[in-house]
């Protein structure tokens, strides 16, 4: 069964770029039927998709994000990874990974397919 696994800094200072990887186990982020997404949850407030990436390594964004998010992979090490720049507190969220066969603002309402356990990012100095 696939694992996902968020890690990253805690803190990160506004204006800064923060980076967060998902290291991916007991399944291969190049199978072609899955896309590797990032997903937010901010306090008090709903999952928010942020982007994704397939297993063809096509990248794909909402408009939200699309000026400040960057999803990469490395494929030699099984896993993807998420920048952020120019964080403010907003940004403050739990971040999450997830793999399905689709994304999207409206996929991420079911919270369906396979999720890491989030990490919390804080944006302050």
């Amino acid at each position: 069964q696939v694992q996902l696994q968020e890690s990253g800094p805690d803190l990160v200072e506004p204006s800064q770029t923060l980076s967060l990887t998902c290291t991916v186990s007991g399944g291969s982020i190049t199978t072609s039927v899955y896309y590797w997404s990032w997903v937010r949850q901010a306090p008090g407030k709903g999952l928010e998709w942020m982007g994704a990436i397939s297993g063809s390594g096509i990248t794909y964004y909402s408009p939200f994000f699309k000026s400040r998010a960057s999803i990469s992979r490395d494929t030699s090490k099984n896993l993807f990874t998420l920048q952020l720049s120019s964080v403010t507190p907003e940004d403050t969220a739990v971040y999450y990974c997830a793999r399905d066969r689709t994304f999207g603002s409206t996929w991420v309402t079911g919270r369906r397919g396979s999720w890491g356990q989030g990490t919390q990012v804080t944006v302050s100095s």
